[in-house]
């Protein structure tokens, strides 16, 4: 427990400024966090989130402004100088050791001794007694791989206890978590608050999850202070207008613009039939058209990636046929399928998608580079005018072209990869959970630039795991299920998050 007074703040920032090479990440921003509560920071993507994180825990100095723990000033000189002192971080990938036994991981660097050797029969005692104390129900001596992603976060929050986190810093732990998963997290987190006292720092792009789990939240936005407000006194549309610095009904505005599409009445620029691959998604039939979104909805492992990858030929399908344009496909892969002018966005951006040492230029013209063949390399002055045209019309920040893209926060890469594609101008583009990670205001740029981009005539196969998302954006809604499509909702009436829901409870039944 804290050694600071009851209500005092156990952590307090104050004029906190980073540079990052002509680039105030942090413009004199202060935070506090008490003792017992559960703290969201909220902003759009480049908002300062990660960097204050980072600028508490050591990982990056800070230029100016002070950091106080306990009301003793600290500047940590990294995270394990800072988890020394009580601060703990759980990231949205978890940094766990998957091959080593829960036991194992839990008490790393801390296993207790028999001599030089380690007491493995205590070890296992030990780790029981700390998930019981907890509410956590593992087997303690099974591989950590053995669990789900959701358990595994559990396990490292229930490590950070056990080495008697003041501070626990939760940074998107919910992102590749379905709702039972959930409810066990912040139930977790409420127990910690309640009983233990433990003061959380929680970030999440779920504004549901903040408003149902947080006391306060401090709000950044390019880099500066908003405010600070508990949450009970602000309201969701008046967040959302803090965080985009517009109001809520310029949101509400976008929204209704995504809803705006014309889908012309053509033979199927794409059209899949008895489409699949065994032991990845069951045999479908789907058409797309030009001008037309066609989401795909369904549960986590329902199939949504597994039926976009085979689509966009990352996957070789083993049974059916696809044509595209009137014309049967032979020998679909990722390079055939960009010659014919299919484009695809996979859901892990970082690893599947871009390539994080080269630049944000680098990354955008990588297709239109391959398109033209490596031996015809774009005019400087033609790269250089198109990089800037589309770094200013998706809005990417920093407007910086010689950034590695590495440093963008989410949802700027995200739109580096949307770049990259439009540059060759497709005529399909396929969109696996472009917005997963990403704050609000980036969400709602993407959401404009998929209806744009339909108006103008393109296909689109949207997937996303927020149901309203697809239903705003769709056009046609395919719901699948236990890796199967199992309906396909087309009238307005039928394309709601409840009629998904009750479609893919039908489904279970059947």
């Amino acid at each position: 427990m804290s050694t600071a007074p009851p209500g005092a703040p156990l952590v307090t920032m104050t004029g906190i400024v980073k540079d990052f090479t002509g680039v105030r990440a942090l413009d004199g921003v202060d935070f506090t966090l008490r003792p017992g509560e559960i703290h969201a920071v909220m902003g759009e993507n480049g908002a300062g989130k990660s960097t204050l994180i980072k600028v508490l825990t050591g990982v990056h100095g800070h230029d100016a402004g002070e950091i106080l723990l306990d009301g003793r000033a600290v500047r940590f000189s990294g995270p394990k100088a800072a988890q020394a002192a009580g601060i703990s971080t759980v990231y949205q990938e978890v940094n766990l050791a998957e091959n080593l036994s829960v036991a194992e991981n839990l008490l790393a660097g801390r296993e207790p001794r028999l001599g030089p050797f380690i007491d493995f029969r205590a070890m296992r005692r030990r780790a029981e007694a700390l998930l019981d104390d907890l509410g956590i129900e593992l087997n303690v001596a099974a591989p950590l791989s053995a669990y789900s992603i959701a358990m595994q976060q559990l396990v490292a929050i229930a490590r950070a206890v056990n080495i008697d986190a003041k501070v626990l810093i939760l940074d998107e732990p919910t992102s590749s978590l379905d709702r039972d998963e959930v409810a066990v997290l912040l139930g977790l987190m409420r127990r910690l608050a309640a009983e233990k006292g433990t003061a959380m720092v929680f970030i999440s792009h779920f504004l549901d999850q903040v408003y149902e789990i947080c006391d306060r939240m401090t709000v950044l936005r390019n880099g500066r202070l908003v405010g600070e407000w508990a949450t009970a006194d602000l309201g969701e549309s008046e967040l959302i207008g803090h965080m985009l610095g517009r109001e809520a009904a310029t949101l509400e505005q976008i929204e209704r613009a995504a809803a705006a599409h014309h889908v012309a009445d053509e033979a199927p620029l794409v059209d899949a039939k008895g489409l699949g691959r065994k032991g990845s998604i069951a045999p479908f039939d789907l058409t797309v058209r030009r001008g037309e979104v066609v989401g795909l909805a369904g549960l986590l492992g329902s199939g949504r990636t597994e039926t976009a990858r085979l689509l966009a030929g990352a996957d070789r399908a083993d049974a059916g046929e696809l044509d595209f344009e009137g014309a049967r496909v032979g020998g679909h892969n990722p390079r055939t399928a960009a010659g014919r002018g299919i484009a695809f966005c996979p859901e892990n951006r970082k690893t599947e998608g871009l390539v994080g040492e080269l630049t944000v230029a680098e990354n955008m013209i990588l297709a239109m580079q391959a398109s033209r063949g490596w031996v015809r390399s774009i005019p400087a002055a033609q790269r250089t005018r198109l990089v800037a045209e589309f770094i200013d019309k998706l809005g990417i920040r920093p407007a910086d072209p010689d950034m590695p893209v590495k440093h963008l926060s989410g949802g700027n890469q995200q739109k580096v990869l949307l770049a990259r594609w439009m540059l060759i101008e497709p005529k399909l583009l396929i969109l696996d959970e472009p917005t997963r990670g990403i704050d609000v205001g980036a969400k709602a740029d993407i959401q404009r630039l998929v209806a744009e981009l339909s108006g103008g005539g393109m296909a689109v196969v949207f997937v996303s795991a927020e149901l309203d998302e697809v239903t705003r954006l769709s056009d046609r809604i395919a719901v699948l299920r236990d890796r199967a499509l199992i309906a396909t909702l087309e009238a307005e009436a039928d394309m709601t998050t409840e009629r998904i829901v009750d479609t893919i409870v039908a489904g279970g039944e059947r």
